[in-house]
């Protein structure tokens, strides 16, 4: 490992991070290593049926349906750079991750975390539009706008990562190279951080607040206009229709920005590590493994499509 000098202080730079994960006994680890996995195979498998069935029907290729079928991409994705990792470390000995490898698991979950979330913001102003200003709805969300939309999203994802990321592994990490998590964050690396922090905390509290707060502004915003121009409808069925719809939506945004806001968006989530672990197990494999059920379960569409899908694959 190289040794940096400066005057009569001398600092080891560790080039490896040990995972610390969740303490605990054998039995412990086995209980939470079989439901770690629960969660991830059921992940695996509800969203790749999801992209599937969407690929598939030629009824799902719709604006709304080309969106959640790059949120369970997104999912699938931003869950297996995580659980994988976190899996094979419940029964190792070391629990090492190198230097590269944490930096490039928080790049891709950052990458892909806020991605999401910029997707959620997409898919109300999928449910705005329609809604509030139908005749403007094709033109407004034709196949290019959409694609437009989906890039947006990955590339503000890529603006945050790229920064964070940056900003976080230029630190020196000399005082230990213990990171009390099960993946590598920037709350967890600043704890063991010996250089000053102050700005890598402001930054990172300010932009993650700021696209958090100012996503959820926008959607509660959308959401008020949506439920007026609802109630104002003289359908008692499309009212129940829309409400059906957005309502999967709705609950979707509310877990995950909920899980990020008592995570990144309040003062003291930098110490309070343990009770981190657990908000981060929720928006990095429940709320994954959720998403196909909650617009699967509560969508006519998706159902019919499933059954489909099942018929044709008993009859071969």
């Amino acid at each position: 490992m190289p040794l940096h000098s400066n005057g009569n202080l001398s600092k080891l730079y560790f080039q490896d991070f040990v995972l610390e994960g969740f303490a605990g006994g054998l039995r412990t680890q086995v209980l939470l290593f079989a439901v770690f996995l629960a969660l991830y195979m059921v992940t695996v498998l509800g969203n790749l049926l999801m992209i599937i069935v969407i690929t598939l029907n030629a009824r799902l290729h719709s604006p709304m349906y080309f969106f959640l079928k790059n949120l369970s991409f997104v999912d699938l994705c931003y869950s297996s750079v995580i659980a994988p990792n976190a899996l094979a470390n419940f029964f190792s000995s070391s629990k090492v991750i190198t230097f590269a490898g944490c930096a490039t698991q928080f790049f891709f979950f950052s990458l892909l975390a806020t991605t999401e979330g910029f997707l959620l913001g997409v898919m109300v102003y999928d449910r705005f539009m329609p809604i509030c200003s139908p005749l403007r709805y094709p033109s407004t969300m034709c196949q290019s706008a959409c694609t437009r939309l989906v890039l947006g999203a990955y590339c503000g994802g890529c603006f945050n990562s790229v920064v964070q990321t940056s900003f976080t592994f230029h630190l020196p990490f000399c005082s230990s190279n213990r990171i009390n998590h099960f993946f590598c964050d920037v709350p967890p690396l600043l704890q063991i951080a010996c250089g000053n922090t102050a700005i890598n905390e402001l930054l990172f509290f300010g932009i993650c607040g700021l696209i958090i707060v100012g996503m959820t502004f926008v959607i509660l915003i959308s959401y008020g206009y949506i439920t007026v121009t609802i109630l104002r409808m003289r359908s008692g069925t499309g009212r129940r229709k829309i409400f059906s719809t957005c309502g999967s939506h709705m609950t979707a945004v509310t877990l995950f920005f909920g899980t990020l806001i008592v995570m990144y968006a309040q003062p003291g989530a930098i110490e309070s590590m343990e009770q981190g672990k657990v908000v981060s197990v929720f928006y990095t494999l429940v709320i994954p493994m959720l998403n196909p059920l909650i617009y699967s379960l509560r969508n006519k569409d998706v159902k019919e499509a499933l059954r489909r899908l099942g018929q044709k694959h008993s009859a071969m």
